[in-house]
């Protein structure tokens, strides 16, 4: 059983036809769209709506932050990385992570590979951030619309995808390769690393090119979650913005 908490996602699980078991809300919460959408999925699915207090939906949450609502939904079957490849469209769109331990970059991630239509993300099952409500609640609930699997081992399932006819292309910001000056409009998985160290050498072995974004201010590099964007973005400019 996974506790989601936010309004964006909690309604996205709805939305995604998540089984749930049970909504929690805050006593007295003001009225809000979101909301009401939500209470409308229980009412329609007959999923149990339970008024408690404040502090009571924090220990439920294990935080603050839950904008008034939580939910009890059924845990997501997992996916393994056969499955994204087998359902990826044409030309495909990955995003891979490497050792990104912090689940509001995952969830900010998620939320640009959603947002740019991609396959899946897939990251390693050691030295990275779970999936966690923290990264459901980043992302704005895009999580629930995106497949999303773990590999045992990340060198293994580059090389897998590289298989599969899918180009590798890794964020490196010591490449020479502008990211806006190689070709994107192919089959492509796009490679982010940890902020500060970047990608694991194996990783980078395992790509097919490695790219740059250039900063012209005094900070060195964007984080993890802006520089996925800025490239998952260059991807569906190169396309046109064409729906697959």
């Amino acid at each position: 059983m996974d506790i989601l908490y936010g309004r964006n996602p909690v309604l996205e699980a709805l939305r995604a036809g998540r089984p749930a078991r049970k909504i929690v809300v805050a006593t007295a919460i003001r009225p809000e769209a979101r909301l009401t959408e939500i209470l409308e999925h229980a009412e329609a699915r007959d999923i149990l709506v339970e008024e408690v207090s404040r502090q009571r939906l924090d220990d439920i949450a294990h935080t603050e932050h839950h904008q008034g609502v939580a939910g009890y939904f059924h845990a997501r079957a997992a996916l393994t990385l056969h499955d994204v490849l087998d359902q990826a469209r044409p030309p495909a769109l990955l995003v891979v992570l490497d050792g990104i331990q912090d689940p509001q970059n995952v969830g900010a991630i998620a939320r640009s590979a959603e947002a740019c239509d991609a396959d899946g993300i897939v990251m390693p099952r050691h030295h990275a951030a779970p999936l966690t409500a923290a990264a459901a609640k980043a992302s704005a609930g895009a999580t629930e619309h995106l497949p999303m699997v773990t590999v045992p081992n990340l060198a293994q399932a580059l090389e897998v995808i590289g298989a599969a006819g899918i180009w590798r292309a890794g964020l490196d910001a010591d490449a020479s390769d502008r990211y806006d000056q190689v070709d994107l409009t192919g089959p492509v998985a796009i490679v982010v690393g940890a902020e500060g160290t970047g990608m694991r050498r194996l990783t980078r072995e395992h790509c097919d090119v490695l790219v740059s974004i250039p900063m012209m201010g005094h900070v060195a590099s964007l984080n993890a979650g802006a520089a996925a964007a800025v490239l998952l973005f260059e991807v569906q400019r190169q396309r046109g913005f064409a729906p697959r």
